[in-house]
């Protein structure tokens, strides 16, 4: 039995681009231990790859992007995708897995620490869950995040790869502006709030873990989960 479990925490998946991915038995939740690279859908049709800041940000069409454009964020960091891609039937995890609800990602929280009234509020919460969730502390900015005890001992394997921004009239930076590579990271749910989607962030000067909506437009990383 302990066997089987080993295994399973070991194993690994691989999408319809080939990319291998290794994974983390967590609690009950079986996680990819790496951030998305896929460039198409599960059909085989390709997911819009966007180069240009200014075409950056559909609501509608499903878009990725990699940070500043250098494959080797790609390789390190997975690719950016705006939520659309999240949300189309075609599929973007690779079968058999999917992108984690709202309430998979409390799931995940809970069984590393959290209580159930933490997991359900927005903002910071918990204590040191972020820093478990975090990983590779050579990628990281210097600060609590990983100078915390517990920094990395999930297996989840967080990476500091920002995000792509979507002005939608704040005017903070310009628009498809790539953001924050080293100090944090951002992941998808698949889980909405009226226009905006539930997403999780972990920060580089924080041990705990941001929930909060987010617009559909910006550019974040993808988990996946086993279904």
């Amino acid at each position: 039995f302990l066997i089987i479990l080993l295994t399973i925490a070991t194993a690994t998946v691989t999408d319809i681009n080939g990319n291998v991915y290794e994974t983390v038995l967590i609690g009950d939740q079986l996680w990819m231990a790496e951030n998305l690279k896929v460039t198409h859908y599960n059909n085989g049709d390709p997911i819009t790859h966007i180069t240009n800041n200014g075409d950056w940000g559909s609501y509608e069409e499903g878009q990725y992007g990699v940070y500043n454009n250098d494959p080797a964020n790609a390789d390190t960091y997975g690719n950016l995708y705006n939520w659309a891609v999240v949300d189309d039937e075609r599929g973007v995890c690779p079968e058999g897995w999917h992108v984690p609800t709202d309430d998979e990602w409390k799931e995940l929280e809970m069984f590393l620490g959290m209580s159930q009234s933490e997991a359900d509020d927005t903002g910071l919460r918990g204590t040191n869950e972020g820093s478990k969730l975090a990983g590779n502390a050579d990628l990281w900015n210097d600060g609590n995040l990983e100078s915390n005890a517990e920094f990395g001992t999930s297996g989840f394997n967080g990476l500091p790869s920002g995000y792509r921004y979507y002005d939608n009239g704040n005017n903070y930076y310009d628009n498809g502006n790539n953001e924050n590579i080293g100090s944090s990271c951002y992941f998808w749910s698949s889980s909405v709030h009226f226009s905006h989607a539930w997403y999780r962030r972990l920060f580089y000067n924080g041990t705990s873990v941001h929930r909060s909506r987010y617009s559909k437009q910006n550019g974040s990383s993808v988990r996946c989960v086993r279904n």
